[in-house]
This record gives structure tokens, sequence and C-alpha cells, in this order.
């Protein structure tokens, strides 16, 4: 019988880890790196920036996933680390429905669609709802909002915690909101936010959008690598940030259209096969002829069948469409 993997001493701040004196802490803050659980999710390379050498740069790592329990595991470890994994409601039964009861934590969810399709409509319900508690279908936690293109809007917020009976007052003070500039800045606050994320509770990480800057600011094919590659770096992040918190990450992404496709959907989302390979459930939201109506279709996931459901965005938020 494999002997039972012990999670080592418990570490609740860099400092109280081994080999980590208060200069190196300097450095490592400096870098990006505030907590335990971010240093559990880094690189030897990401290390090595502050000056630390490539062992002590491992020993520092392996020492913090140690103290979070992230190691290696038998396949039924696995299945009870996976029990630990949450689900967030998107305000839609047959839209939950779709993504296998909701949204995932310690996982990457995008929307993408075309310009007035509803992702921020989606992405401020998602706010709202991660602070309902969890027999509502929330995560009884806050939500960290990466803007990039100007779209938090308060008074929507107020409308639908209002339609929850949840204090509009108490929700708007359990978001916190960080406009993002330029793609390195866009980076530099999701690099930087792990204290945030842990002095908050947060358990909702919204991009909004994830490439707007990446499409304005790199452009040309002589760009597309370099962008390609930040655009990894920043996916991947993001990615470590949820399952170190366990928490939902959710992005929204812009579409191009593709004349030269003949067969097929020519809407195709930016960012190609790194946003494509790191998001893990994705989901493509497109306009009804009629008003309100959305129709979210269910593009890839690892273990979900594709498929296809209606839905309505109103005053109050996101909401099923009533069958007759």
């Amino acid at each position: 019988m494999a002997e039972e993997i012990v999670p080592r001493k418990k570490y609740e701040s860099i400092e109280d880890m081994p080999g980590v004196g208060p200069s190196i802490a300097r450095k490592l803050r400096e870098l990006g790196f505030q907590t335990v659980e971010s240093l559990a999710m880094a690189t030897i390379r990401e290390l090595e920036q502050a000056g630390i050498g490539e062992k002590k740069a491992f020993e520092i790592i392996e020492a913090a996933r140690s103290s979070i329990s992230l190691s290696f595991m038998r396949a039924d470890e696995l299945l009870k680390m996976r029990q630990n994994v949450l689900r967030l409601t998107t305000g839609s039964r047959k839209l939950d429905e779709l993504l296998g009861g909701g949204l995932e934590t310690q996982t990457i969810t995008e929307f993408y669609g075309e310009y007035g399709s509803g992702k921020s409509q989606i992405a401020h319900q998602l706010c709202v709802n991660v602070q309902l508690p969890t027999e509502r279908g929330g995560l009884n936690g806050g939500a960290l909002y990466i803007d990039t293109e100007n779209t938090f809007r308060t008074e929507r917020i107020v409308q639908m915690a209002r339609h929850l009976g949840l204090d509009p007052d108490e929700v708007i003070k359990n978001i916190i909101i960080a406009e993002a500039y330029t793609s390195d800045h866009q980076m530099f606050l999701l690099e930087n936010s792990d204290r945030i994320i842990k002095e908050n509770n947060i358990r909702l990480i919204v991009v909004d959008s994830l490439t707007a800057h990446f499409r304005s600011e790199y452009l040309g094919r002589e760009s597309l690598a370099e962008r390609q590659q930040k655009l990894n770096k920043h996916m991947h992040k993001l990615i470590r940030i949820s399952r170190a918190f366990n928490a939902v990450a959710f992005v929204t992404n812009q579409v191009m259209s593709s004349p030269d496709v003949f067969f097929g959907d020519p809407i195709r989302p930016i960012g190609g096969h790194v946003v494509g390979h790191t998001s893990h459930t994705r989901v493509f939201l497109r306009k009804s002829t009629s008003g309100p109506i959305r129709i979210a279709r269910l593009v890839s996931s690892p273990y979900l069948p594709e498929g296809e459901r209606i839905l309505k965005i109103t005053e109050n938020g996101i909401e099923d469409v009533e069958e007759e």
C-alpha cells in the first residue's frame, strides 16, 4: 500500500518559510509573491528573477507546495481533492445545466462573443452571485474585477443585488475593482493580486476583457509571437491563482471574423490556441433576433458534451426564458 502523503508544517506567511529571510522576502514581494499560496504556484525561473539560486528557489517552492498539500498523490487522493471544487451559479438554471452545475472553481471559464452579446452582463451577475450562500449557488465570497474596457458599472450591480434580496451597499463593498490601462498593467495587476485575494476572501476573479489590450497593442504578424507568449504567461498565472485560492476564474473574450471559412462558423475568439488550450470551459454567447434573448453554446469542455441553451438578460440580470 502506498505511503500516505502528509503535509509538513503550515506556513502562514512567506517570512515563516525556511531559507526566506527579510531580504529575500522583500525581493519576492517586489516580484508580486505576497503569499505562500502564490509561491506554491511559482516556477524556478520566476524566483530566479529575485536573485535566488536555482537550488534555493526549488527548496522554497517545494516548502510552499508541501505547506498547502501540493505534491504527488494517488488517484483516490485526487478524487478527494476534486471534492473541494465548488460551483458558482450563473443565475440561469438552464445555463448552469449546460455547464454541469455552474462555473467550477480552480479552472478558467471563458465566454466569447461579439459586442453587445452580454459577456460583461454575465460578469456582473457572477460578482453578485458569488456573494450568495452556498445553498443558493454562491461561494460566500468576494470578487476581483480586472476591467480593461471600462465596462464595470456599480448601477448594474445594485439592480442585480436588489433582485436577489441582497443589500446593494454590502455587495458593492465585496467587489474589488482594478482598472487595467495596458496589457503590461493588466498582467501586473494579476501578478500582484494574491494578497488582495487572500485578505478579502475573493472567490471569483474576472478579467473583462482578456484580450482587448493585447489585440490593440500587438499588431501585425511580426508581433504575434510576443503577444501569444504574454497571453500564455497571463493565463497560466490566472489558473495558478484560481487553484491556490479555490476560486472561479472568469474571462470574457472578443471575436474576429474569418472570411476564408466556407464551412462552419466564421466567428472565432481572439487569442488562438494559447487561449483555447488554457481555458477549461469555452462558451460562445450570441444575440437572438428577439430582444433580451441570448444563445449560449458550450464549445469545449474536458468532460461536458457540446450543447446550447437560451437565456435572457433583463433589468434583473441573467434569467431563464420561461417555457410555454
